[in-house]
């Protein structure tokens, strides 16, 4: 396989499982050195650490902090591990926010600190790393800043109130960041992926049905898959992708249409 990413690196957010990991497989196949910064337990490290230990088996670079990546003192530790002018992709990947319904009959009501704790989590952090990479000169020339929607910032479904305004924030920083960064040559993007069963997923009040529900949507009959969206990503850093810039692109086979 062609190694078209030698000596570049892919900072990952989020990447122990789902669309994070599959990303991290991708392009370490393609040649991308890979660090991934996650939250994982104790019980579940001797599954991650065959998995990084397949990208190493590749040849490239990888490194991982067990950190929390919403910690500035994380942002300074992992920054200053990746060599300057190498960072190719920071890819935010995190999936930690409240599905707290807004019900205040009920005791697991959402408030106001679920709801900044899941926009500093699945949003704003994207920008504070973002421009930490760029004040430290991290990132590469042509660079891909790249973060994780889904069709839920514009959809209600019980629980989602606080990830919802986070996927809304996520979008907003993403156009601003797209035109403002320009300069930098660094393009903005977010993927919107379908309906995939991650671990975050599975968590949604009712994720059993909204699957039944989303296999019925999708032309193709089948669920998103990881892998999709890891090849969306991949096509993003592409060189022919240096155009696409300020958009969100929709990996989900059809399944939005319906």
């Amino acid at each position: 396989m062609k190694k078209e990413f030698t000596n570049q690196w892919a900072l990952i957010l989020g990447g122990s499982s789902g669309l994070g990991l599959a990303t991290a497989h991708k392009l370490a196949a393609h040649g991308m050195n890979i660090c991934i910064v996650h939250r994982t337990r104790k019980s579940n490290m001797a599954a991650l650490n065959r998995e990084l230990k397949k990208m190493k088996d590749t040849g490239v670079e990888v490194i991982d902090f067990n950190k929390d990546a919403l910690k500035e003192a994380t942002i300074k530790i992992v920054l200053g591990s990746i060599p300057k002018n190498n960072c190719k992709l920071l890819l935010h990947s995190i999936a930690k926010g409240s599905l707290k319904t807004m019900q205040a009959a009920q005791l697991n009501m959402l408030s106001i600190t679920d709801l900044d704790i899941t926009l500093h989590g699945m949003a704003t952090s994207w920008y504070e790393w973002t421009q930490a990479l760029i004040a430290k000169e991290i990132f590469t020339e042509n660079a891909r800043n790249i973060a994780f929607t889904s069709e839920g910032n514009t959809r209600v479904w019980p629980g989602y109130g606080a990830v919802s305004a986070a996927k809304a924030t996520l979008e907003a920083l993403m156009r601003q960041m797209a035109v403002e960064l320009a300069p930098l040559n660094i393009t903005t993007n977010c993927i919107q992926a379908g309906t995939t069963l991650t671990p975050s997923f599975k968590l949604i009040p009712g994720s059993e049905t909204l699957t039944e529900q989303a296999k019925k949507r999708s032309p193709f009959n089948r669920l998103t898959a990881p892998e999709d969206v890891a090849n969306s990503v991949y096509l993003l850093c592409k060189n022919e992708a240096n155009w696409i810039n300020g958009t969100v692109l929709t990996v989900d086979g059809g399944e939005s249409l319906q």
